[in-house]
Order: C-alpha cells, then sequence, then structure tokens
C-alpha cells in the first residue's frame, strides 16, 4: 500500500526573542522525528517549514499539510509555546492529532504539550498525547501505532463496500445498516446483483483463463479432478468468477467486498472459494497485486474488520468460521469453504512457496455446482485476531491475542477430517480460556493477521470511541 502522509508542526514560543533562540533547537527536535519515521519506509514526511509563532504561521503552515495530501498530523512540543497555536493549527491541518513532547528537563516541552492539550480538550478536538525520546523504541513503537490507527482512521472515509447478493443465510451479525457505516466510518455501500458475476465472467476471453489455469496446475500442490465436483471446465468457470470481480472492483470504484455466493452461485454456477482466496492474495497468477478485502458469505462487518486490519497492516487478512475446540491438542478450528488467502499456507510474498502446500479438493455436497475448495493448514506464528461487532446498534471491537501452530502433516490431516477435510484450516491457540471465549466472542466469523497488531486496533478503537473487548 502506498505510505502514509504524516505532517509535523513544532510549536513555539510567541516571544520573538525566545522564539528566536529556541528555533534551531525546535528544529532539530522536528528533524528527528522525521528521520525515525522515514527510516521504516512506510511514510512520507511533509515537515513544518517554519517553527509556529503566530496565529497567522500556525494557519499557513497547516493549510500547506492539507494541501500536500497529509493525512495525520504530528503537534511537536520542545519548549514552552502558547497553546492557542495549536488550537488555530487544528483548524486548518488535518487530523487525527498526535500532540508529542520532548521529556528533558531544561526544557518545557511537557509544559506546552499538556497545555495545548487542555485547549483541545476544551474545544472537544480529539486527539491523542505521546512523550519522550523518538530514539526510544518504545516511545517510537507508540508513535507509529498512533499513525497507523490513525490513517486508518483517515483512508476509510470515501471507501465504497461492494456488497454481492445481500445477507447469506439468514445472518443478522453480517449485516449493518448504512447509515451507521457512513456516519461512524463514512464507508459507503454499492449493492450489486451476484448475476453480475456470472455475466461478465461469460466475456472473459479463452486466452487469459487458459494461462491462469495452466499457472495453477503448475503451481498448486494437487489438483484433485474428479471428473464431476471439480473438473478444468469448473476451475475455469471459477477463474472467469475472479476476472468478473476484479473488472467490477475496477469498474464501480470499489475499495472492499463481499459475496454471498451461498444459494444462487453455489448450486447453480461455482463456488467463490478460488476468486475469494486470490483477491485476498497479495499476489495472482498475473503477478504481485494488493490484496483486495473479499468476505464470504456478504460478511458486512467481517470485511470492516478485516479492512480495518488490512489498512493498519498492509497485510493479507484471515477470515475464518469459529469451526471447533480441540481441548485434547488446546486448539480451536478456524476454517471455512472461502477466503482463507493461500498466503497463509506458508506465510510468504512469494505464491510458489505458498502454493506448493496448498490443494484443491472437489467442493464438498454443500455445494452442488462444484469448483474447487481452496485447502491448506495455516503455517504458524504470532497472530492479532479481531472482530468488530453491534450490540443494539453500538459497535464494540473484540481482540483476540493467539498463534497459529503446526503439527505433523498426518496429524493435522486426521484433525481436519474430523471437520471438514476440503476446508482450509488454521489451528489457534489463544491466550483466553475456551469457557470465556465461547461466552463472549459475539459470532460465529474471526478475522485476523500475522504480528502483534493489538496496540494498534487499541488506538484505533480508542480514536472511533468504540469499547474494546480484550480477550486474553
Amino acid at each position: 500500500m502506498e505510505k502514509i502522509n504524516v505532517g509535523i508542526l513544532t510549536m513555539s514560543d510567541g516571544r520573538k526573542y525566545l522564539h528566536d533562540e529556541y528555533e534551531e533547537l525546535n528544529f532539530k527536535y522536528q528533524k528527528e522525528i522525521a528521520a525515525a519515521l522515514r527510516e521504516t519506509n512506510e511514510f512520507d514526511v511533509v515537515e513544518g517549514a517554519r517553527i509556529i509563532n503566530s496565529n497567522d504561521c500556525a494557519k499557513s503552515e497547516a493549510k500547506r499539510l492539507s494541501e500536500k495530501g497529509v493525512e495525520v498530523t504530528i503537534f511537536n512540543y520542545a519548549i514552552w509555546c502558547y497553546p492557542q497555536f495549536t488550537a488555530v493549527a487544528a483548524n486548518f491541518a488535518p487530523g487525527p492529532y498526535l500532540l508529542f513532547s520532548n521529556l528533558h528537563p531544561s526544557e518545557c516541552g511537557m509544559v506546552g504539550m499538556l497545555a495545548a492539550s487542555g485547549t483541545l480538550n476544551q474545544l472537544g478536538i480529539k486527539h491523542k498525547r505521546l512523550w519522550g525520546s523518538i530514539k526510544d523504541n518504545e516511545v517510537k513503537g507508540g508513535m507509529l501505532s498512533f499513525l497507523k490507527a490513525a490513517a486508518c482512521i483517515k483512508r476509510l472515509k470515501g471507501m465504497t463496500f461492494g456488497n454481492f447478493g445481500g445477507r447469506p443465510l439468514g445472518m443478522y451479525t453480517a449485516v449493518s445498516n448504512l447509515d451507521i457505516w457512513q456516519g461512524m466510518f463514512g464507508i459507503d455501500v454499492e449493492n450489486i446483483e451476484q448475476y453480475d458475476i456470472v455475466r461478465v465472467g461469460a466475456t472473459i476471453c479463452d486466452e487469459k483463463v487458459e494461462s491462469a489455469l495452466k499457472w495453477l496446475e503448475s503451481n498448486v500442490g494437487r489438483i484433485e479432478y474428479d471428473g464431476k465436483g471439480l473438473t478444468q471446465d469448473k476451475l475455469k468457470t471459477q477463474i472467469r468468477s475472479y476476472y468478473a470481480l476484479r473488472q467490477i472492483i475496477d469498474e464501480k470504484k470499489l475499495d472492499f467486498i463481499g459475496i454471498k455466493a451461498h444459494g444462487d452461485l453455489t448450486d447453480y454456477y461455482v463456488t467463490m472459494d478460488v476468486a475469494e482466496a486470490f483477491l485476498n492474495d497479495p499476489y495472482d497468477w498475473d503477478g504481485k497485486k494488493e490484496p483486495i478485502v473479499a468476505a464470504t458469505e456478504a460478511d458486512m462487518d467481517g470485511a470492516l474488520t478485516m479492512q480495518v486490519f488490512k489498512l493498519i497492516t498492509s497485510m493479507p487478512v484471515l477470515f475464518a468460521d469459529v469451526r471447533h475446540y480441540d481441548s485434547v491438542n488446546d486448539v480451536w478450528f478456524f476454517s471455512n469453504s472461502g477466503t482463507h488467502a493461500t498466503f497463509f499456507a506458508g506465510k510468504s510474498f512469494d505464491p510458489t512457496v505458498n502454493l506448493k502446500n496448498v490443494t484443491f479438493y472437489p467442493e464438498t455436497h454443500y455445494y452442488p455446482a462444484g469448483g474447487a475448495s481452496v485447502h491448506h493448514f495455516a503455517k504458524a506464528g504470532e497472530v492479532t485476531l479481531a472482530r468488530l461487532a453491534r450490540k443494539q446498534g453500538r459497535y464494540i471491537l473484540y481482540i483476540v491475542p493467539g498463534e497459529f501452530v503446526e503439527f505433523d502433516m498426518e496429524k493435522m490431516k486426521e484433525m481436519g477430517k474430523t471437520t471438514t477435510k476440503e476446508w482450509p484450516c488454521a489451528f489457534t491457540r489463544l491466550k483466553v480460556c475456551p469457557e470465556r471465549f465461547l461466552s463472549e466472542f459475539p459470532c460465529n466469523h474471526i478475522h485476523g493477521v500475522y504480528g502483534d497488531y493489538v496496540k494498534e486496533l487499541e488506538m484505533f478503537a480508542e480514536l472511533m470511541d468504540i469499547e474494546v473487548v480484550m480477550l486474553d
């Protein structure tokens, strides 16, 4: 994904002789922050051209950040500074805002930050405080967490969710109100007929489909054609559905999607398993690409949770059912017929590494239209799992730290057979006890990424005034 564009404005004293005395010091602190952000290769930084010592300067510098496309602004405090400058700048500088100060005993940055923060609190302007040295890894980590969460909020605004088919299988938890999404997150919803996938799929040229089929047959570990549920023709139709979705996404300028699939597509066309897997992957048979969040069963809040994960981490995101708890091995089976990106089969951005661990099985009898079920076991590693859910109209973010675990292949196959052997599965060990998890987790779908992103999710929720339930 494109880098986050961060602005930095450093505040000063309104008395000219003190402003002049500390101008060099102020620039030094500002440049240290900018250098620390740039070295991560995740941020573009727009530094204030002037240290702010007047209302007019605050206004013009803040406007400059807006003109440069800044997504989130850091207000920097190294000395005592007039709080009014922060108030004026907040009228024009793009928020959310992070107020950052040093802790040097001979300098009054903390005093300046607290005075400015109190001012913003009086004005009802949302912001976050951070203090210390940017050279301290913990402090720097806190800044990065804020910036990623804040940029996620900013980037959600103006996005469009493509809802193919509507509510699946009677699930209330899969459907959200348009007014809530627009009011809270700035997201619009475009409802699209699933038949459009069939219609556009029929127009995809044979050459592209044949090339994709050849690539899959060369790279997927096993494709178990059975002459009935899974044939080359059915797999070609699944490839067509992928290309159709990509075309519709491009034409309608969709940012993330959900596909009902159940019923019409799974009974009379083919399943969306191949399409959903490769939409969520960082590659397809045509090369590297940005993952496109695609939630199976048109789960709106599931897709929203996944999009938040994607914007914060730039990683492919898991969608799974909470299928089973195995008390003997102390693992959960997170498994679903669609949406597991093949990325999770090897935890690599190289498709050849992942796909050698993937098997295309014929779909189960649940889906009589047939096609390939994209099966694999998730690679071991630390994960952060979560779900945005609603209770009486208010969103709550459930965060569940854990790890994907692996056993020897034969044992995993035997374990998989106890549920649905054709479906991908992430064997997951959670920190929370099973009794609490099953008592409090809000629905049947769960989502997650590799790594520890608890702080970023908590920051996102704080900035959005969303309650957090930590299941750990």
